[in-house]
């Protein structure tokens, strides 16, 4: 399979995937106010008007992208080699995380507004719907196994996100919160041992 010039070795991607992942996720720390933004004498008050709204938006971006990375890592590692079609779609999903940083900074600086919070719910939704079709691509006829299932609740959560947003952007980022225990589906189903088959007849 390795000679086949029709296949990628991802192992390639790989790397340029933590790179992406990695300054990505390091730039979501870019829009954080500076010491003006507190004032010239800070406060208590003031430290928190400037920074909670960014610190928020900081810890649910980074926390989400880490769990898009420990699925991405299991993907890759599930499918060595892939067609140009889905080193394609690989490299679709990796831009979207890309541009995380921005939509992170305009969800921190204007998390009560509607507009904005749909538009990065909705950005988030677009991440974990391609990284569940990368799953269902990578296991074939095993797409019902613990990985999709683990891929598919990210989708199923941010658009509960983007439906909340629309309704009261406040509320939006609880369903989000949930995500994080994705990668507990896969984990408990790979620690769980398979049922022993009946004996034979005698």
């Amino acid at each position: 399979m390795a000679d086949d010039p029709n296949l990628f070795e991802m192992r390639r991607l790989e790397q340029l995937s933590n790179t992406v992942f990695g300054v990505a996720m390091t730039l979501l720390a870019y829009d954080l106010p500076r010491g003006v933004a507190a004032g010239a004498t800070p406060t208590w008050t003031s430290l928190a008007d400037a920074y909670a709204r960014p610190l928020i938006a900081l810890a649910l971006s980074f926390m989400i992208a880490g769990v898009f990375w420990i699925s991405h890592h299991r993907r890759l590692q599930r499918a060595p080699y892939a067609t140009r079609p889905v080193v394609t779609l690989n490299i679709v999903f990796l831009m979207s995380i890309v541009a995380l940083p921005a939509t992170n900074g305009l969800y921190g600086a204007y998390r009560h507004s509607t507009p904005v919070a749909v538009l990065y719910f909705g950005h988030i939704t677009l991440i974990a719907t391609l990284n569940m079709a990368l799953w269902f691509i990578a296991l074939g006829r095993n797409a019902r196994g613990g990985p999709f299932q683990a891929a598919i609740i990210p989708v199923v959560l941010g658009a509960a996100a983007v439906a909340l947003a629309t309704i009261h952007p406040d509320y939006a980022p609880y369903p989000m919160l949930l995500a994080f225990a994705a990668p507990l589906v896969t984990w408990r189903r790979e620690k769980t041992p398979p049922a022993p088959e009946p004996p034979g007849d005698a």
